[in-house]
């Protein structure tokens, strides 16, 4: 059976755009190894992120790098082979994160950002998944009142600029909202116009049965190959062969292993992050999720217990997991709240698909007919999956997308 489309890669983001072409109408085949919002997007911190208009720059100064070279910190830690590896790739991330080529990306990657909530809604009314949903926002806490003071200025320019909504709270505003936290905080920004989500695997299983509920199909199965035949093109798979007029390759962090074959070089990198879900003492409750901003790791009340997520760790994408960020944050974490056991038998870990200038690569291969891209969000998977949807059905529908797509387009990285 011949399909219009074919989407390989079901996290946020193919499940996104599967909804989006098949609400236009379209026919199309949703493939991967494993059921929709397994991989990447089931282990994030749950966050659809409306104030993060300004993507994670590559540190500069070097005060921060000295701070990073012991390797031991909890925001961010590295190996030594996955530095190795993306040796161009983070050049050319410290390169895009100078103040004026910074200054550039950031409008273009606030053009979907300020987009993520009203995309989200529409799927989440399809979904009828509002129980999943919350919109109270989320707090980002610092221990110390420069910090706090410098996050504060960038908060008010980004709610003048980009209408990133907040309000500033001191410790006794922290702790009318959190009356369980230790006083380790002395107030946090509570960022009001972004929403959170309990359990984010489930919210992209029901993004996935709306997009089922529409005529689209899903194929769990174990994709072997992708090539272009007369008519369009052939996904063989370990059950099958499937064909599509077009194809949309969503793979985040795999997309290099089907970039290769077809002659693409993007410059795309991991990013690794862990997470554990604990009890807590006592009766404790955490009421919204919280980042230790100057320690580098979040706590999210999910329904499976209280999460905990790290930074990020740069390695390759089949290294072997090293837990000593995830034990380092859990350390300081129970400095905050009353954590208990560990809910999970072992440490999830997941890898982010990251580009050098921070933007994703949305719209159509350079080379071959039929065949597009959607992957390199980093981050920010999660938050962006609906917009992206939402822009690649509009561009393969032939309708004007309601985004400039020129800075998202893979030829920006011809010289790779």
């Amino acid at each position: 059976m011949t399909r219009d489309t074919i989407v390989l890669g079901a996290g946020m983001v193919g499940t996104s755009l599967a909804f989006h072409l098949a609400r236009r109408g379209r026919s199309v085949l949703l493939v991967d190894r494993r059921e929709p919002g397994r991989e990447t997007s089931f282990g994030n911190a749950g966050i659809i992120q409306r104030e993060a208009v300004k993507p994670y720059a590559f540190p500069r100064d070097m005060a921060t790098l000295l701070r990073v070279l012991p390797n031991r910190r909890i925001d961010i830690r590295y190996r030594p082979q996955g530095m190795l590896a993306a040796a161009r790739p983070l050049w050319e991330y410290w390169r895009h994160s100078a103040p004026r080529a910074y200054a550039e990306i950031v409008p273009e990657y606030a053009s979907l950002i300020m987009r993520c909530t009203e995309e989200h809604q529409v799927m989440i009314e399809a979904a009828g998944a509002e129980s999943l949903v919350r919109k109270n926002g989320w707090l980002k806490g610092f221990r110390t009142q420069r910090v706090f003071d410098e996050q504060l200025d960038i908060a008010r320019n980004n709610e003048v600029r980009f209408g990133v909504e907040h309000q500033v709270l001191d410790r006794e505003a922290l702790k009318a909202k959190e009356p369980h936290l230790s006083d380790e905080l002395i107030g946090a920004i509570h960022w009001t116009n972004a929403w959170t989500v309990v359990d984010p695997g489930a919210l992209v299983q029901a993004y996935a049965q709306a997009f089922n509920a529409l005529g689209g199909d899903i194929e769990q199965t174990e994709a072997h190959q992708l090539e272009q035949t007369s008519s369009g093109w052939r996904l063989t798979t370990a059950s099958g062969s499937f064909d599509a007029e077009e194809v949309v390759l969503a793979t985040g962090p795999w997309s290099q292993n089907w970039l290769r074959p077809l002659g693409y070089r993007l410059p795309m990198f991991p990013k690794r992050g862990y997470h554990m879900h604990y009890a807590m003492h006592g009766g404790a409750q955490l009421h919204h999720w919280l980042m230790d901003f100057e320690s580098g790791f979040l706590l999210a009340p999910m329904q499976a217990g209280i999460r905990l997520t790290t930074g990020a760790e740069l390695t390759t994408l089949e290294g072997p997991a090293h837990y000593g960020q995830l034990d380092a944050a859990e350390a300081v974490a129970k400095q905050l709240l009353p954590l208990g056991e560990r809910r999970d038998p072992e440490p999830w870990q997941g890898s982010r698909p990251c580009m050098p200038d921070m933007k994703p690569v949305i719209g159509p291969a350079s080379r071959h007919m039929g065949l597009w891209f959607a992957f390199g969000h980093g981050h920010q998977g999660f938050t962006l999956g609906p917009i992206t949807g939402r822009l690649i059905g509009e561009m393969m529908s032939g309708e004007p997308p309601i985004v400039d797509m020129t800075p998202f387009r893979a030829e920006r990285f011809a010289d790779f």
